[in-house]
């Protein structure tokens, strides 16, 4: 039977991020997409200057509204960028009246990259994210994000030790008994690599692991919802998160280097729709 993935992101309606990404690439993997937008942008932040905004937050509630009344539930509830402070509450309801035990929920939380947070965020958002991650299932915070939720200064390259802390402090953001973070856009300059670094919790036992592929010198903004929504719809198929971010990281830098090749300019974002069919 088809998966129902209840997805609280934004429309950005030029650039491949949010919705332009996660609804082709959810569906791809044989899931319905059921879109709960959060804000309406004639383009993505990245690279753009003059793009409008809309707040959908009334919207957002009205919306949930009319599903309660439906009787609705999703095998998935998946939310990244938010357009306002007062959607922290909207999204958390939203889990808490759609939840299931079957239910997998999947917070990406955006919020910024390469240090700085993005221009639409308030601190008291960003402190709000954390709510959110806490009925999480599944976290896939960047590095910068990673921070953000620890309240701590950013750092642009830690070592492997530094990774695992941080890994088990952002554990136990979530009040689940079984979950997992995956940290993404982790680099290798040695190997000249990049990819994630993962820790998966059941009960009292913990695991660890990492996956990398060659590193492309180019930034494309929506990688981490091409990321994230390759792990998610894997991980509704029923591979193991392992395999799941193993084939999100090297389809990734797959899709960076072709992206690149073709010179396409970077904030359009990767150009992924041709090579779909090697997820």
């Amino acid at each position: 039977m088809t998966k129902r993935v209840a997805a609280i992101h934004d429309i950005s309606c030029f650039g491949r991020c949010s919705m332009q990404v996660i609804w082709p690439v959810v569906s791809h993997f044989g899931h319905q997409v059921c879109p709960v937008p959060t804000a309406l942008l004639s383009t993505h932040t990245g690279g753009y200057e003059g793009f409008t905004f809309l707040d959908l937050s009334e919207e957002m509630e009205k919306i949930a509204a009319h599903w309660k009344a439906l009787g609705l539930g999703f095998d998935a509830i998946y939310s990244g960028f938010l357009g306002s402070e007062r959607q922290i509450a909207t999204v958390n309801s939203f889990i808490k009246d759609f939840s299931s035990e079957k239910t997998l929920v999947l917070v990406d939380p955006v919020m910024g990259d390469d240090g700085k947070i993005y221009k639409t965020y308030t601190n008291e958002m960003c402190k709000g994210m954390r709510i959110l991650c806490a009925e999480a299932d599944i976290i896939t915070p960047n590095l910068t994000e990673a921070y953000i939720l620890l309240d701590e200064e950013y750092e642009e390259q830690p070592d492997s030790v530094r990774q695992k802390e941080l890994l088990d402090r952002l554990l136990m953001l979530s009040r689940k008994s079984k979950k997992a973070v995956i940290l993404t856009g982790i680099r290798d300059q040695r190997q000249n690599t990049i990819g994630s670094v993962f820790a998966i919790m059941d009960g009292d036992k913990i695991s660890y692991g990492s996956r990398f592929a060659p590193y492309c010198d180019c930034f494309f903004p929506g990688s981490g919802d091409l990321f994230a929504s390759i792990l998610l719809g894997k991980v509704l198929r029923g591979c193991a998160i392992t395999e799941a971010v193993e084939t999100a990281v090297r389809f990734i830098s797959k899709a960076s280097e072709y992206t690149k090749k073709l010179g396409t300019p970077p904030h359009y974002g990767l150009e992924f729709e041709g090579l779909m069919g090697e997820m």
